[in-house]
């Protein structure tokens, strides 16, 4: 099972690309750092200090401008992330977010798929803020609970 998100991006697929994989970027809009620019076949440790967590995401693929995928959760029992980059002309660039690896029969499914969903968007929301509008301080805002 998966959970899908798009957004529209008015910036081209390069600078969008480039806001996931340089890690002197991702601090501006998702996590607080990122430990190496994100490659294939690089084990990333990604931090956010607010809520003094770390993790590590496989770098499974990369397509420059095109597309990156990841694989994020604990001991095999993760979730594949497909970040799709589809440049609709020079200047804006529509992006899909596609996390796969949900389990359909967890009680706790419709739970974990609004949860991810809540996340996802408010990323790609953090994402449009920094790269359209120079907003750097939206990302660490949500509040769960």
């Amino acid at each position: 099972m998966n959970n899908f998100t798009k957004f529209k991006i008015t910036k081209p697929a390069s600078e969008v690309f480039e806001a996931f994989v340089d890690p002197s970027k991702i601090g501006n809009f998702w996590f607080s750092s990122s430990s190496a620019r994100w490659e294939k076949g690089k084990t990333i440790t990604l931090k956010y200090d607010e809520y003094n967590a770390e993790l590590e995401i496989e770098v499974i693929e990369v397509e420059k401008n095109k597309k990156i995928v990841f694989r994020w959760g604990a001991n095999g029992e993760g979730h594949t992330v497909t970040i799709s980059l589809k440049e609709s002309d020079n200047t804006s660039t529509i992006i899909e977010v596609n996390e796969e690896g949900f389990k359909e029969n967890d009680d706790q499914l419709i739970n974990q798929l609004v949860d991810n969903k809540e996340g996802w968007v408010f990323m790609l929301s953090c994402l449009k803020a920094y790269l359209e509008f120079g907003v750097t301080k939206l990302r660490a805002g949500l509040v769960k609970g």
